[in-house]
């Protein structure tokens, strides 16, 4: 017949899909850092233009593609085991993957310095295809995808 509605807000849930969030952003960043200084290539992300992309050897461009997908898997993983409901899997989603993103540039910006501003142009993502942008737009995507996710996260559920 009527299914109960029940309220499942949990502030416990938001702190520690932060903490999870904050952790893998700056982790994220870190790696960006070592595989740019170690191997020399790109002294600054806004450096990544599509004419240093085409130089970089197949084996480089299939290890970055792989650490993006797996990125977004770590996400999608996380969303799974949290989630019980479709909705509440893709709070999850939006609203880690708009912290982890967020974080990411602050981490840089604490790490190397970089970005200089919010108009400074990055290669935000190589899958399918390099996609670039003002770092203004990820991050205003990513505040869009923490408040979407935020209402998803206290939805009532059956």
């Amino acid at each position: 017949m009527f299914r109960k509605r029940i309220m499942t807000w949990d502030p416990n849930l938001v702190v520690l899909l932060s903490a999870f969030a904050i952790a893998m952003g700056y982790l994220e960043a870190v790696v960006v850092v070592y595989i740019r200084k170690i191997l020399d290539i790109v002294p600054t992300p806004e450096d990544l233009t599509t004419q240093t992309l085409e130089q970089f050897p197949n084996w480089l461009m299939s290890t970055e593609q792989s650490r993006e997908a797996a990125t977004i898997i770590m996400l999608v993983a996380l969303a799974c085991l949290v989630g019980r409901t479709a909705m509440r899997k893709l709070g999850t989603f939006l609203f880690a993957f708009g912290v982890w993103d967020i974080v990411y540039y602050v981490s840089l910006k604490a790490l190397i310095d970089w970005p200089a501003s919010l108009a400074t142009r990055d290669c935000l993502f190589l899958i399918p295809q390099p996609w670039y942008a003002p770092v203004w737009v990820p991050v205003l995507i990513s505040l869009g995808m923490i408040a979407l996710g935020l209402l998803l996260l206290r939805r009532p559920h059956h």
